[in-house]
């Protein structure tokens, strides 16, 4: 992760070159951007907004050092800019308004996430990393939402720091997750940082130091005796939980990390119920899923908590997202010219957009995407965050607790075809009359002027 110190130049070249192309062809434009995902990954039926919380720290701190400034300017592709371009750099400040869904906030594709109305050249030079941000974390809370899903009233633990693409995505992982409703993490910093709590057992390499399997169990257990979770399958698993039973009735758990975890599983319950241990947990841990977690809850196997990791860290069967930031409108002299873009295939929406959601009781029934100003009903998703550059949104509705609050009740809130974690129903969005009358009238423009440019972003 880039310090803070670095932001500035945490962006694409063309986003800075663009910049100075605005100052010196569009200085008095303001533009608003919205960004959001085109269409849902594989195996997604809904989206959990998150990542904001990064974003809004980023704009609200952005600066440009004189180390940095003086780097760019002696790149060969800034030789024809002027001088003020660079000193302008210098005062930069993020003075714009920025509206979004709160994080922890249910979405669908082509629902602006995030819309900011700001100077066209400070809004363009933003784009990479909130899109980095957002699009991660998005990524990852939405995987985790199906695995909370799945899991039911199971304990589920992200066990998944040590594959990922490294620690400070793990670190924006375990955030994601816990928004998402998981239980705790194996990631210590996450749990310092963050307050996530934090779980773990031992390995096998700590089992393998002792040449008895029966005293490395009666040494962890001697150390933590009131966390005392068992890794038992190093050598013959059954064998290792009846030796498990050994260290005492107030053993809190076993752990399974391989081979047939339903049929284990049953076996270890077995066990540890003859030996009185009733409340004794069995966690499972070893490439799961959402799938695995489902089939195995389905079948009534004895699993009190799953530990995911590789799969849920990289979102392995989605690993990517189709997050983009368009430009919408443009505004001069206090004249607002939406704007949309026409490729085939990629198509947006113009003008500044509000996302309406309408209940049916306590169950999600549609959205519906409009224009902003638009008398609609239905409560608005997206809420004011900054105003001229400053934080407007209160800290308590910004925090974690809330997002994580907000996800679990709009997990609660989705009708069971949105629920399931194959064949799921179609997004529940639609188009209100106004945004679509406009788009039809630009396109109407579009066709009657094609040489015009200024219907497209």
């Amino acid at each position: 992760m880039p310090e803070s110190a670095d932001l500035a130049l945490a962006t694409d070249l063309y986003q800075l070159t663009m910049m100075a192309a605005y100052r010196a062809h569009h200085p008095d434009v303001t533009a608003t951007f919205e960004l959001f995902v085109r269409r849902l990954p594989a195996f997604r039926g809904f989206l959990v907004a998150a990542g904001l919380e990064q974003g809004l720290a980023y704009l609200r701190d952005l600066r440009f050092t004189g180390a940095q400034i003086d780097w760019l300017r002696a790149l060969p592709v800034f030789s024809n800019v002027d001088a003020g371009f660079f000193e302008q750099l210098r005062a930069f400040r993020f003075n714009g308004d920025v509206d979004a869904m709160p994080e922890g906030t249910i979405a669908f594709p082509n629902e602006p996430l995030v819309r900011i109305r700001a100077p066209l050249w400070q809004a363009q030079l933003v784009e990479t990393y909130l899109l980095a941000t957002i699009n991660a974390q998005t990524l990852i809370a939405s995987k985790a939402a199906r695995v909370r899903l799945a899991a039911g009233d199971a304990q589920v633990i992200d066990f998944g720091p040590r594959r990922a693409h490294g620690f400070g995505a793990a670190m924006l992982a375990t955030r994601a997750s816990w928004i998402a409703g998981l239980d705790g993490t194996s990631n210590v910093l996450a749990g310092q940082k963050l307050g996530v709590p934090v779980r773990g057992t031992a390995a096998h390499a700590f089992i393998m130091s002792f040449d008895r399997e029966e005293d490395a169990f009666a040494a962890y257990h001697g150390m933590y005796p009131a966390h005392c979770v068992l890794l038992i399958d190093t050598y013959d698993t059954l064998r290792g939980c009846r030796r498990a039973t050994a260290v005492g009735e107030d053993l809190k758990g076993v752990r399974l990390d391989s081979g047939d975890l339903a049929a284990l599983a049953r076996g270890c319950r077995g066990i540890l119920d003859e030996a009185g241990l009733t409340a004794t947990k069995i966690v499972a841990s070893g490439d799961l899923n959402e799938d695995k977690i489902a089939d195995m809850r389905a079948a009534g196997v004895p699993i009190d908590s799953y530990g995911v990791g590789t799969e849920l860290v990289t979102s392995k069967d989605a690993p990517s997202l189709s997050g983009v930031y368009k430009l919408v409108a443009r505004e001069v002299g206090g004249v607002t010219t939406p704007v949309m873009k026409l490729a085939e295939g990629k198509v947006t929406w113009p003008g500044a957009k509000q996302v309406f959601r309408h209940m049916d009781g306590q169950t999600l029934s549609h959205d519906v995407i409009e224009r902003a100003d638009a008398d609609a009903s239905g409560a608005p998703l997206l809420v004011p965050m900054m105003r001229d550059g400053a934080l407007v949104a209160d800290e308590a509705s910004r925090s974690l607790a809330a997002a994580r609050a907000r996800c679990a009740e709009g997990l609660a809130s989705l009708p069971e075809g949105l629920r399931r974690l194959h064949d799921f129903d179609a997004p529940p969005t639609r188009v209100g009359p106004r945004l679509r009358a406009l788009a039809d009238s630009i396109r109407g423009q579009r066709e009657a002027s094609p040489a015009s440019t200024a219907r497209e972003a």
